[in-house]
């Protein structure tokens, strides 16, 4: 029966029978040395089957229903599993592998093969990464990073950090993998560069290796504190500077491009002044590269705060028509020169010019106009200060004018008025007939009691400070005595004569104007009454009125209104008597019963002439 099966089987394997082909996967199994592989079949399990496994045409193991045999290198390494036909091979070596392959025969008759291949490994160990330098500069070294490492059928992935490292223009990698050359290091090559190394059963990474490269400085920055674009006389800067560099910069300083005795990252200016101004930097130097890098410059700009502000003339007594220059002083350090004239920004007009920038003010020529108090505000970013002046033109006299009397008569006193604009305020010399000297003052008093006093009376002002004169002439004439007046019965004549005029006229018009009056009321009255009755007046029959005209004339001798007041003296008066009837036998009201009757204002005083008319 085993002799059959074994025939049946050869026959098989070299007749290429395909049924139950393919009874094993068909991918080849992995396996480290010293492990178990187990060569498992995809049959349903049956009882009584016969099993045949070969390595490379040579028996490993047969079957049948009652026996199995088992090749004498395999005695104790093999387990078969009769049911699936599937083979336990435990503690593999190298020369385990090869081509494996298996023949079923089940109770039914049917026949199944497969095959597949087993490849035995050494697992990966002693993994480890050596450099051939890791004392670099950045730009001018390379490196060689060789793996090392025991197994079989062994593979090399670099990593740098986490990230796998590839051939590159500067990067090599020769010996299958296991040496990375990097030609021209930089300072991202500094690692940590990882060696794994690895085979279908196993795979290690090495322990980190950091190259050492020298690289800097870079990034060389200068920064102030405190940051401002303009400090105070003395106060105090911290410089800093700092750069990307390995090993760390060495710093020194420089102002202005001169080199100063600090050193270090820090430079301190305390109490600065004004004389440190300038542009500072700082240079950094790698003792390993030898490379420098100096920062760019920073500008620290001193100022003095503003203090003394002054304005000064040229001259004490500006004088209206000189040249005259204000100049705005000041201790510090001046940026701007402001001007101001009565608190407003001053204004240039055509005899104005600021120069020496804006330091000099100058009036060409100088007017009356141009006083005022002017100020200049002297700032700087840091501070300022403000000076004031007050400008007083001295100008004059001018309008030289006299006032006074032009008639006057002996024994009367003069009094004449002499006025001059002048800054200062002028003096004044009375000449009379341009040759004595007759006063000091403004105003001249004096009772004249010659005829000969007559003539040109002359004012000279002075002006001290311009030295300056103007005069004035006043003409005066001087008579012996005034012309007698018009005495109090001359007075009254001629008023009673204009009485009797305007009251004969305004009688006339009055009697024309009753006449038409009383014409009208007796028509009315005539189907109304009986009887001739009329009105009592002092003694007058009814048909009779009796009129008083009040006639004053009122002349104002400068044309100006004239106000009515009592009298003391006695008025005259034109009697105007209307008749409408026949005249009966009467008396005049005596003066008194006239006077009850009204009240009559007084003459004023005054050369006034006026004219009254009152009706009763």
């Amino acid at each position: 029966m085993d002799v059959l099966f074994l025939l049946y089987v050869v026959s098989a394997t070299f007749a290429g029978l395909s049924e139950g082909a393919g009874v094993l996967p068909a991918d080849s199994l992995n396996a480290a040395v010293g492990r178990t592989v187990t060569f498992t079949t995809t049959l349903t399990p049956q009882e009584n089957q016969f099993v045949a496994w070969t390595f490379d045409f040579n028996n490993i193991i047969t079957t049948n229903t009652t026996s199995e045999t088992t090749a004498p290198q395999y005695e104790g390494r093999i387990t078969l599993d009769r049911f699936t036909g599937s083979l336990q091979l435990r503690n593999v070596s190298l020369t385990d592998s090869g081509e494996y392959r298996v023949s079923i025969i089940s109770p039914g008759g049917g026949f199944y093969t497969g095959q597949t291949r087993l490849d035995v490994y050494v697992p990966v160990s002693n993994v480890r990464v050596t450099a051939n330098s890791s004392d670099l500069i950045e730009f001018n070294s390379s490196v060689s990073l060789s793996c090392s490492s025991s197994g079989s059928s062994l593979s090399f992935l670099w990593l740098n950090s986490s990230s796998e490292v590839t051939a590159s223009d500067r990067v090599q990698l020769t010996d299958g993998g296991a040496i990375l050359t990097i030609i021209s290091v930089t300072r991202y090559d500094q690692g940590p560069f990882r060696c794994r190394v690895f085979n279908p059963v196993s795979n290690v990474t090495s322990e980190p290796v950091n190259l050492s490269i020298s690289f800097g400085p870079d990034n060389t920055n200068l920064k102030p504190s405190p940051s401002q674009e303009y400090y105070v006389k003395g106060s105090n800067i911290s410089l800093s500077c700092s750069a990307v560099s390995r090993p760390a910069a060495q710093f020194q300083w420089f102002l202005n491009g001169d080199l100063l005795t600090a050193r270090g990252p820090e430079l301190r200016l305390m109490n600065i002044q004004m004389n440190q101004s300038g542009n500072y930097s700082c240079q950094a130097f790698n003792n390993i590269t030898m490379r420098t890098q100096t920062s760019q410059p920073y500008v620290v700009s001193v100022l003095e705060r503003i203090s003394g502000a002054s304005v000064k003339s040229s001259t004490n007594q500006p004088v209206d028509g000189n040249s005259v220059n204000l100049t705005c002083e000041a201790a510090g350090s001046v940026f701007t020169r402001q001007w101001m004239k009565d608190g407003s920004d001053l204004i240039l007009t055509d005899n104005m010019m600021l120069y020496n920038e804006g330091r000099v003010l100058s009036f060409q020529p100088l007017k009356k106009k141009d006083s005022g108090e002017y100020s200049c505000k002297i700032s700087n970013p840091v501070s300022s200060d403000e000076a004031k002046y007050v400008m007083v033109v001295n100008y004059g006299p001018e309008n030289v004018k006299i006032t006074g009397e032009t008639l006057i008569y002996l024994q009367e006193t003069l009094k004449l008025t002499c006025s001059a604009e002048s800054t200062p305020s002028a003096s004044y010399t009375w000449m009379w007939n341009k040759t004595e000297i007759i006063s000091y003052s403004a105003e001249l008093t004096k009772v004249i009691t010659e005829l000969s006093e007559s003539g040109n009376y002359t004012c000279q002002a002075m002006n001290n400070v311009t030295r300056r004169t103007l005069s004035a002439v006043h003409e005066l004439t001087v008579k012996a005595e005034r012309p007698p007046s018009c005495s109090a019965g001359c007075i009254a004549g001629i008023v009673i004569a204009c009485l009797v005029v305007v009251g004969a006229a305004a009688g006339g018009g009055y009697y024309i104007y009753k006449n038409k009056k009383m014409t009208k009321k007796s028509n009315r009255d005539t189907d109304t009454r009986t009887g001739g009755g009329g009105q009592n007046n002092a003694g007058f029959s009814g048909s009779q009125e009796l009129n008083y005209a009040d006639i004053r004339f009122f002349q104002n001798s400068n044309g100006g209104a004239v106000q009515l007041g009592p009298q003391s003296n006695p008025s005259e008066y034109a009697q105007v008597q209307v008749n409408s009837g026949s005249p009966a036998v009467s008396s005049l009201p005596t003066y008194e019963v006239h006077m009850q009757r009204m009240q009559i204002p007084a003459a004023q005083s005054g050369t006034q002439t006026y004219s009254q008319v009152r009706r009763n």
